[in-house]
């Protein structure tokens, strides 16, 4: 049954630090807000380093990691220094994903099958041999979920951006208008589609299937009533939305929609 199952939330607190970060402040602190999380209900915390510090510090992460009471899962590039910090600190899950300084936030997934893959199988295996679980994230393609596990990935994040943005186009997320026509609920329905078939073939071949990028209250129950997906990783939304109505009901809030949509 679908309600059997729960799907997870790991809030990411990484857009707590660039609220502090952009005074200079030491407020207000992602480790506070992630025992607020937890609180709430959380089943895990997410943060990513990223190689230029432009939000989670490195005293953030170790912070992190003796007082997250749930589960930790630390997001960074594919490098030999990200790879040295998290043999340091030890996480409960590293997630591998693209980075470019210039970029925003994580644009598109990680090209596990493409000509960089063997650099990245040699992290994945220091990480491993650290006695670390790993998870690639990729694009819902089937080229990339083949790839990450033939690298010995544990689990994949499959990155729902492209959902999310068709979702935009049709007018189903907030303050997004009333859409463009049919054209715009096909490219729904098609991105929708890709995210199945990948957690499904993701969950043939043994992985661990996550989901991120992207969701919020209103966009999240297709997602999250897919049942190979095991947990979401949700961040700025719920920090957007935290501005509002506080982080503990927005907490609780996405956590009642992944839930609905689960049993529906």
């Amino acid at each position: 049954m679908a309600g059997e199952r729960k799907v997870r939330l790991h809030v990411n607190v990484d857009h707590v630090a660039t609220v502090r970060q952009a005074r200079g402040t030491r407020y207000p602190d992602p480790v506070a807000a992630a025992v607020l999380c937890e609180l709430a209900g959380a089943d895990g915390i997410t943060v990513h380093l990223r190689e230029d510090r432009r939000h989670i510090q490195d005293r953030d992460v170790r912070l992190l990691r003796q007082t997250v009471q749930t589960l930790l899962n630390l997001e960074m590039a594919a490098t030999d220094e990200m790879v040295s910090i998290a043999r340091e600190v030890r996480p409960d899950v590293v997630t591998l994903v693209p980075e470019r300084r210039e970029e925003r936030t994580t644009e598109g997934g990680l090209d596990a099958a493409g000509g960089r893959a063997r650099g990245l199988a040699a992290q994945v295996q220091a990480l491993r041999q650290a006695g670390l679980r790993v998870s690639l994230f990729i694009a819902p393609d089937a080229a990339q979920v083949a790839a990450a596990a033939a690298l010995g990935a544990d689990t994949v994040e499959l990155h729902t951006g492209e959902y999310c943005e068709a979702g935009a186009a049709a007018g189903t997320g907030a303050g997004t208008g009333a859409g463009t026509g049919a054209g715009t609920g096909a490219r729904l329905a098609a991105e929708l589609a890709r995210l199945q078939s990948a957690a499904t073939a993701a969950a043939a071949a043994g992985l661990h299937v996550a989901a991120g990028h992207g969701l919020n209250v209103h966009n999240v129950g297709p997602v999250a009533a897919l049942l190979e997906v095991e947990e979401l990783n949700i961040g700025h939304a719920l920090v957007a939305d935290a501005v509002l109505v506080g982080l503990e009901r927005a907490v609780r809030d996405m956590i009642a929609a992944m839930a609905a949509a689960r049993r529906s």
